[in-house]
């Protein structure tokens, strides 16, 4: 039996697929014009159900109504319950593309940690939560893809983590602001997230010295990432590379930006992203003759073994390499 329902079918809820992606996913979007029709489709309604996730936890009146609105939409995903139509459409998006519940599942649990105190302790538990919110969507973008290969996964879970790595990065302020600090205590210190909005000079180079270690983690998971690309069709490659690529300048220019500057979040300019497009196209040799061509990735050539100490941290969690306790071959 299903405890209660979902948020009814307001904001993300209410809106086609199309439009929340191009509305509140711009360098998804953008990539996404370099898929097929037919995955794009679905990349695009994977995206939409992710978005509403993510606003269940954000956009409810309380913490009590977002943990009941997520905890009912676990309940309907388990019991494959469709309650609205966009879970409708998200379970039949999980049956055409093979997308294990559990991973929907931790997804959800995951958001679920964005409700009352955000504190996180270490880089461990922040990778662990990264997983759950980013990881879990590499791995549904898979069955999206149609890719079936296991050892995909772990690569798609590194791009999702590194990709979840640089959001955080970028949106310390913004976060602070909802009374979240994901900057790990480890690094940062146990302080208040209203702290985090304006940091002090005393706090400041502690702040900048803890994005950056962050994002220099967040370096070797897009390796890996990337690392990926051979397991996935041909034909996707180009969109998964430019998404990656967009994400990774996103967090150089965070890495670039003035001490004194603040900690609001920053985007890629549309001529940056049109440079880095053009970059991954020719990485992987799809522009025409006469074109600057850069020297070819070698993950378009062969499948890179994956570092199994990427997935130290994730132990336990589905999908991982120690899903079950056990080395598994990337």
């Amino acid at each position: 039996m299903i405890a209660g329902s979902p948020q009814p079918a307001t904001g993300v809820g209410a809106l086609d697929a199309e439009t929340v992606l191009a509305t509140r996913g711009r360098s998804f979007y953008w990539a996404r014009h370099l898929l097929g029709a037919r995955h794009a489709a679905r990349a695009t309604r994977l995206y939409r159900f992710c978005r509403y996730v993510d606003d269940l936890a954000d956009d409810a009146s309380s913490v009590e109504e977002a943990a009941q609105a997520l905890a009912a939409l676990g309940d309907a995903i388990k019991c494959q319950h469709a309650v609205s139509p966009l879970v409708a459409d998200m379970l039949e998006l999980m049956r055409e593309c093979g997308i294990d519940a559990a991973v929907v599942l931790e997804l959800i649990d995951g958001v679920r940690t964005d409700l009352g105190s955000v504190r996180f302790a270490d880089e461990n538990a922040l990778l662990r939560y990264c997983y759950q919110v980013a990881g879990t969507v590499g791995v549904m973008m898979c069955g999206v893809l149609d890719v079936a290969d296991q050892a995909a996964f772990y690569h798609a879970i590194d791009l999702g983590i590194a990709m979840q790595l640089t959001n955080i990065c970028r949106d310390v302020a913004e976060d602070a602001a909802l009374g979240r600090r994901y900057l790990p205590a480890s690094l940062v210190g146990h302080c208040e997230p209203s702290v985090l909005e304006e940091p002090d000079r005393r706090l400041r180079p502690v702040v900048d010295a803890t994005i950056a270690a962050l994002l220099a983690r967040a370096e070797t998971y897009y390796r890996s990432g990337e690392a990926g690309l051979p397991y996935l069709p041909a034909g996707a490659r180009a969109a998964i590379l430019v998404a990656a690529r967009l994400y990774r300048a996103i967090g150089r220019c965070v890495r670039r930006r003035r001490p004194d500057a603040d900690l609001r979040r920053i985007t890629v300019a549309p001529t940056a992203k049109i440079a880095l497009t053009l970059q991954a196209l020719c990485q992987l040799g799809l522009l025409p003759q006469g074109l600057p061509r850069h020297r070819p990735l070698s993950s378009g050539i062969d499948r890179c073994r994956h570092d199994a100490l990427l997935h130290v941290p994730l132990a336990g969690l589905p999908l991982t390499v120690f899903a079950d306790g056990k080395i598994h071959d990337g």
